[in-house]
C-alpha cells in the first residue's frame, strides 16, 4: 500500500494519528478452541514474519498471554522470535492471561489470572503495562484496584462506559476509592481498521473521515486508532502509510494522570449508552456457572489453604493446584463461562471445569486423607474453611451401637439437644446362591468387600454370613477367611453379606478458626434437650408445615410460597413463586416474545415432612404447572407439557436462613424461569455482592448503544433490597420488579441460538447466527440459595459473614489411623489462624515462597481493621504478585500465646498479608 500523502501531518491541527495494529483473539467461541487455534497460528506466523522484515512494525496481542502460549504449543522453534520482539518493545503481550469475564468468575480469579499472565508475560521480556479490557460485558467495580495493585495505573476499554463520559479519557473510580486514567475506545476496538482496507488513492479521505470522527473525542492531542478485528490481523505495509504505528502501550504512554480536569465514573461500568453491554450472558446455560463457582470454591478455599495449613510435603500438591487454576482460569474467558458460544465449546468448557474442580478436589482428598491417618479409625475429623470460630451442622454415619459423638475431653457434641437421627442405611447388602463357596473369595480385597471391611464371618444351615462394617476395628486376617471357606465344603450356599447397624446423624459442632476438632462415637445415652437459642421446634399440634429456630419461622402457606419471619420481626409472605415466561432471544439477550404470558399458578401442590428437628427441618414442596412447550416459538402456545418444581426448604439449628434447593426436569424450549419474591419494604435500590465489592444499583439500567437496557443484574455470593436477602452458591441473575416492591432471580433461561440476526432487544447480531440447540438446558437442573429477612442495612445483618458459612461446609473426614495418632497431621499452623474485623472476609489463603499469604477484602462502607492472629513471628504486606511491600506490627496481648497483627483498611480495599510461621 502506498498513500499519496502523509495524513498524519495534514491532519496536525487535529491531533497526531497513532495506528495500533493487533487482533482481538476469542480463543474459543462459534469455533471450538482447537479450529480457532489453527487460525491463530496463521496470523501469528504472518504477524512474526513482519516484524522481522520490517523494524518499524509493531503488534499488540490482544492484552492476553495465552493466544501466545497457545501458539508456541504448536511453534515451539519461534519462541526466541517472540522473546525477541518483546524484549525490543515491538510485541506486546499480557497483562492478563485470559480475556476473562469479568462477572462471572470471582475476583480471586481475576487476581490469579493478572499474575498468571504478568509472569508468563515477564519470562517473555515483560507484561504490556496497560489494563487492557477490549471486549467485556462490562466491568467490575474492583478493576482499579485490581489493576493498581499490579503496578498498573491506566486501563483501555469499550463496553459499559456511561453517557456523561463525552471523551476518550476519562478517571474511572473503584469501589475502595482507587482512580486510574482510563482510555475509552469510541467505536470499539477496531475504530481504525477501516483506515487500510480500500485502495491507496482513497487514504486522505478515509484518514479524513477519521479524524472528524475522531477529533470530537480527543481528550488531547492522540487519536487513537485501534487497527484490528476478530482473529486477524493488518498488513504488514501499514508501516508505510505515514501514520505513526505503536504497540498500545506506547500510545497510551503520557496518558493524563488522575485528575487532570477528565470526567470521572466511580464503581461498575455496566451502561449500555455507548455499546452493546449483552447482559443476558449471566443467565445463559446456568449449569456452567455452576460448574464455575464449585470448581473456584473447592480451589480456593478448600484445596489451597488446607494443603498449606495441614500437609507437610505439598510438591505434589503445588503441581495439582496450578493445573487446576490454568484451567479455571481458562475457563473464565468472555467467550467461555459466559455460555454464548457453539455448543462444541460449551461442552468443552463444561469440561475443563469439571477437569478442574476434580484436580482441586484431589488435593483436597490428599489433606483428608492426612487428616483421617491421624485420628483413630472410628473418629471423625471436622476441619473448619473459615477463618473464624464455626459453630455448624455436620452429618456422619455412625454404628448404631455408637451413634452419638463426643469431643476429646469425652464430652458430648453437641451439648446441649442430643444428635438428630436422620435415616438408617440397608443392612443386607447382598444375597447370592453359590454352588462354589470360593467364588466368595474373588469378591474380597484383603480386607475390603463392597466398600466395607471385613468384621466376621459365620457358617451355618447351608448359610454363609459375612458381616462388614464401615467403622471396622479388631483382628483380621484373610488366611482365616480363606480357611473358613474351605472348611465349609460343598455347597449350594446361600452367601449373605450384611452391614453392621449404621445411621446418619446430624450434630452440632463447633470448631476453631482454620482449625479442627476430632470427635469420637460413644453409646447413645437417653436425654432431654436442654432450651437453647437456635434449636429446632416444629408445629407441636401439625397442623400446618412450619419450622421454627428461634432466629426465623418459615410456614409453607397452602400455594407452596413461604411466609418467613424474622427474630427481629421482619415478614416475607409468599416468597418463593415460580414464574414462566416466554424468550425470544439468543445466549446474549433476553428478550420476552410478543404477546409473552407469564405464568404463575400451580395446577396441584403437595407438601411432605422430610425431617423435624431439633437440628434440621425439611418439608419438601412439589408444585405441577403446565407449562407451552416452546415459547418461543410462533405457535409456543400449542401445546403444553407437565412440569413438577420441587423446592426443599431447609431450616438448621443456629441459622437466621432457610436453605432452598429447587430442583426441575426442563423440558420446554424459549423460555425463561424465575423465582420470585416480595420485599418486606419497597426499595430504591439493591445490593449485590461479587468480585471482591459489595455493589449499589438503582432499579433501571442506563438505555443506548442499540440494545434494549433490561435491569438485570449478577451477584456472586448474595442479592439484597428491602430487607430481603438471598445468599447464592453461584454467579445468579437477579432483578427488583414491580417498582421496588419484589425480587426475581433466574433459575434457568433457555434459548437456541449463539446469536439472532433480529433480536427485539438489540439492534444488531452479537454473533453469527449459529443454532445452539443445548442452550436451551433441558433436562434435570437443581438450584440453591438461602433466603432471609432482615432489619436495617445489609452490612447491619452481617450478610457477607451468612453468605461465607452457607458457601463453604465443615469438612468432615472419618478416621482411619491407630488409637493416639490425632497429633501427626498439621504444618504447625493447626488452629492457630484467625481473621477478624467488621466486613472483613478471606478470600484466599496459600502457602507461598515458605510463607503464608492471606488475601483480605473489606466489604463494608466504612473504613474497618482486620485483625489477624496466630502463631506467626513477623507479617507485611505484599503485591498482587507476592512481592512484599511494607512490614507490619505484631503485638502479643499479656499472657497471650498468640501473636496479632492489624490492618488498616478502606471500604473495600483489598489486603495481601504475608505471614511468617512459627
Amino acid at each position: 500500500m502506498e498513500p499519496s500523502v502523509t495524513p498524519s501531518r495534514a491532519s496536525a491541527d487535529s491531533g497526531e494519528i497513532v495506528v495500533v495494529p493487533h487482533t482481538h483473539w476469542d480463543r474459543e467461541w462459534y469455533l471450538p478452541f482447537q479450529r480457532f487455534r489453527v487460525g491463530l497460528v496463521r496470523v501469528l506466523d504472518e504477524v512474526l514474519d513482519a516484524m522481522a522484515a520490517d523494524p518499524a512494525y509493531r503488534f499488540t496481542m490482544d492484552g492476553q498471554l495465552a493466544a501466545v502460549e497457545d501458539y508456541l504449543e504448536i511453534r515451539p522453534e519461534r519462541r526466541g522470535d517472540v522473546a525477541r520482539f518483546v524484549a525490543e518493545g515491538r510485541l506486546a503481550v499480557g497483562p492478563w492471561l485470559i480475556l476473562a469475564d469479568e462477572f462471572l468468575c470471582s475476583g480471586e480469579t481475576l487476581l490469579r489470572n493478572l499474575e498468571y499472565g504478568m509472569r508468563g508475560a515477564a519470562a517473555l521480556g515483560g507484561a504490556m503495562p496497560v489494563g487492557y479490557l477490549p471486549d467485556q460485558f462490562g466491568h467490575c467495580a474492583q478493576m482499579p484496584q485490581i489493576l493498581s495493585l499490579a503496578g498498573l495505573r491506566a486501563a483501555c476499554l469499550w463496553r459499559g462506559v456511561p453517557a456523561h463520559v463525552d471523551r476518550d479519557t476519562f478517571d474511572w473510580t473503584g469501589a475502595d476509592g482507587t482512580t486510574i486514567t482510563t482510555r475509552y475506545l469510541p467505536g470499539g476496538y477496531g475504530n481504525g481498521f477501516g483506515l487500510f482496507t480500500g485502495p491507496a488513492e482513497g487514504m486522505p479521505d478515509r484518514v479524513a473521515a477519521f479524524v472528524s470522527d475522531a477529533q470530537d473525542w480527543a481528550a488531547d492531542g492522540t487519536l487513537l486508532a485501534m487497527c484490528g478485528a476478530d482473529h486477524s490481523a493488518p498488513a504488514r505495509e501499514i508501516t508505510a502509510s505515514g501514520l505513526r504505528v505503536a504497540t498500545l502501550a506506547e500510545a497510551l504512554d503520557g496518558l493524563h494522570p488522575p485528575g487532570d480536569g477528565l470526567p470521572r465514573v466511580t464503581g461498575e461500568l455496566r451502561s449500555h449508552a455507548r455499546a452493546n453491554l449483552l447482559p443476558g450472558v449471566i443467565s445463559a446455560r446456568v449449569p456452567l456457572k455452576q460448574a464455575m463457582a464449585r470448581a473456584e470454591r473447592v480451589l480456593t478455599r478448600y484445596a489451597e489453604p488446607l494443603s498449606a495449613l495441614w500437609l507437610t510435603d505439598r510438591r505434589a500438591c503445588e503441581r495439582l493446584i496450578d493445573m487446576a487454576w490454568r484451567s479455571v482460569i481458562a475457563c473464565g474467558g468472555h467467550d467461555s463461562v459466559t455460555g454464548c458460544g457453539s455448543d462444541e465449546t460449551a461442552q468443552q468448557v463444561a469440561a475443563r471445569m469439571a477437569e478442574a474442580g476434580q484436580t482441586a478436589q484431589a488435593v483436597v482428598d490428599l489433606v483428608a486423607a492426612s487428616l483421617a491417618g491421624a485420628a483413630p479409625k472410628g473418629a471423625l475429623v471436622v476441619v473448619n474453611p473459615s477463618p473464624f470460630e464455626r459453630t455448624g451442622l455436620v452429618l456422619a454415619d455412625l454404628p448404631e451401637d455408637r451413634a452419638s459423638l463426643a469431643d476429646g475431653r469425652g464430652r458430648p457434641v453437641p451439648a446441649d439437644v442430643p444428635v438428630q437421627r436422620l435415616e438408617h442405611a440397608a443392612t443386607l447388602l447382598d444375597e447370592t446362591v453359590m454352588d462354589d463357596l470360593s467364588l466368595l473369595l474373588g469378591r474380597v480385597h484383603e480386607r475390603e468387600l463392597y466398600g466395607h471391611e471385613i468384621v466376621s464371618w459365620a457358617a451355618a444351615d447351608g448359610e454363609f454370613t459375612v458381616t462388614v462394617s464401615r467403622h471396622a476395628s479388631g483382628a483380621y486376617a484373610y488366611e482365616d477367611l480363606r480357611r473358613a471357606v474351605l472348611e465349609a465344603g460343598p455347597g449350594p450356599w446361600v452367601v449373605r453379606t450384611v452391614a453392621e447397624p449404621v445411621v446418619t446423624v446430624a450434630a452440632l459442632v463447633t470448631v476453631p478458626p482454620l482449625g479442627r476438632v476430632v470427635l469420637t462415637t460413644r453409646p447413645v445415652e437417653p436425654r432431654e434437650p436442654s432450651p437453647v437459642a437456635g434449636a429446632l421446634r416444629t408445629d407441636p399440634y401439625g397442623f400446618e408445615p412450619v419450622l421454627d429456630n428461634g432466629l426465623l419461622r418459615v410456614r409453607v402457606a397452602d400455594d407452596g410460597t413461604l411466609s418467613l419471619r424474622g427474630a427481629d420481626g421482619v415478614e416475607v409472605h409468599g416468597a418463593g413463586r415460580i414464574v414462566h415466561g416466554g424468550d425470544a432471544g439468543d445466549t446474549y439477550n433476553y428478550a420476552p416474545p410478543p404477546g409473552d404470558r407469564l405464568l404463575d399458578r400451580p395446577s396441584r401442590v403437595t407438601v411432605e415432612e422430610i425431617c423435624s428437628g431439633p437440628l434440621i427441618g425439611v418439608y419438601e414442596i412439589t408444585r405441577g404447572y403446565d407449562w407451552p412447550a416452546g415459547a418461543g416459538d410462533d405457535d409456543g402456545d400449542a401445546a403444553t407439557v407437565p412440569a413438577d418444581v420441587t423446592t426443599r426448604v431447609e431450616l438448621r439449628a443456629g441459622e437466621p436462613f432457610a436453605r432452598c434447593e429447587i430442583t426441575m426436569d426442563v423440558r420446554c424450549r424459549d423460555h425463561r424461569i424465575r423465582w420470585h419474591a416480595p420485599l418486606p419494604r419497597a426499595a430504591a435500590e439493591s445490593y449485590a455482592e461479587g468480585q471482591l465489592a459489595v455493589v449499589r444499583r438503582g432499579l433501571t439500567a442506563e438505555g443506548g448503544g442499540g440494545e434494549r437496557p433490561i435491569p438485570t443484574f449478577p451477584a456472586e455470593s448474595f442479592a439484597a433490597a428491602g430487607g430481603l436477602a438471598v445468599l447464592l452458591d453461584h454467579v445468579t441473575e437477579y432483578e427488583i420488579t414491580e417498582s421496588g416492591t419484589g425480587m426475581a432471580l433466574t433459575l434457568v433461561r433457555s434459548v437456541g441460538y449463539l446469536s439472532r440476526n433480529r433480536n427485539p432487544c438489540r439492534d444488531e447480531p452479537a454473533g453469527p447466527e449459529v443454532p445452539a440447540p443445548a442452550a436451551q438446558c433441558q433436562g434435570p437442573l437443581t438450584v440453591r440459595f438461602a433466603v432471609l429477612p432482615y432489619a436495617g442495612e445489609w452490612h447491619d445483618a452481617g450478610l457477607p459473614r451468612l453468605a461465607e458459612e452457607f458457601r463453604h461446609d465443615l469438612l468432615a473426614v472419618p478416621g482411619a489411623g491407630a488409637g493416639g495418632a490425632r497429633g501427626a497431621a498439621g504444618t504447625g499452623w493447626d488452629g492457630r489462624l484467625s481473621v477478624g474485623g467488621d466486613g472483613v472476609v478471606m478470600t484466599a489463603l496459600r502457602e507461598r515462597d515458605g510463607r503464608l499469604e492471606v488475601r483480605l477484602v473489606a466489604e463494608h462502607p466504612r473504613a474497618t481493621e482486620a485483625v489477624v492472629r496466630g502463631d506467626f513471628t513477623a507479617a507485611w504486606t505484599a503485591g498482587v504478585l507476592g512481592s512484599p511491600l511494607s512490614p507490619l506490627e505484631v503485638s502479643r496481648d499479656e499472657g497471650a500465646s498468640w501473636r496479632t497483627v492489624r490492618v488498616p483498611l478502606r471500604p473495600f480495599e483489598i489486603a495481601t498479608v504475608h505471614l511468617a510461621g512459627p
